[in-house]
């Protein structure tokens, strides 16, 4: 599955610049709001599901090279968070569900 399927099948609101997201191609999925443990066990490729709305989640994300942050719960980055995840080309993704909404919906994708 790609990313701008599970965009429009979840209804996410695209944070980021917009890009040819039917290419990236995703290949996983990890839920954690401890940086650490983002750090730890995400793949490259995974969408990261998190209330974290802060500047540093887009370091953590490009470390990690994640297709996508979803930031649940309606929490928005500041636009400096936005700027930043734009210069660094990490995809930025918001949604008003929780966690464990997304990751159930990603679950019935097949997003694993």
């Amino acid at each position: 599955m790609n990313l701008q399927e599970v965009i429009q099948k979840l209804n996410l609101a695209v944070l980021t610049d917009p890009q040819d997201f039917s290419q990236i191609q995703l290949s996983g999925g990890y839920a954690s709001d401890l940086l650490s443990c983002v750090m730890a066990g995400a793949k490259p490729g995974n969408l990261w599901i998190t209330l974290q709305a802060h500047i540093n989640i887009v370091a953590v994300a490009a470390l990690t090279d994640t297709a996508a942050i979803i930031i649940t719960e309606g929490a928005q980055p500041e636009p400096d968070v936005i700027a930043r995840a734009n210069s660094q080309g990490v995809n930025l993704l918001s949604t008003p569900l929780g966690n464990h909404q997304v990751s159930g919906a990603l679950w019935e994708l097949d997003i694993r």
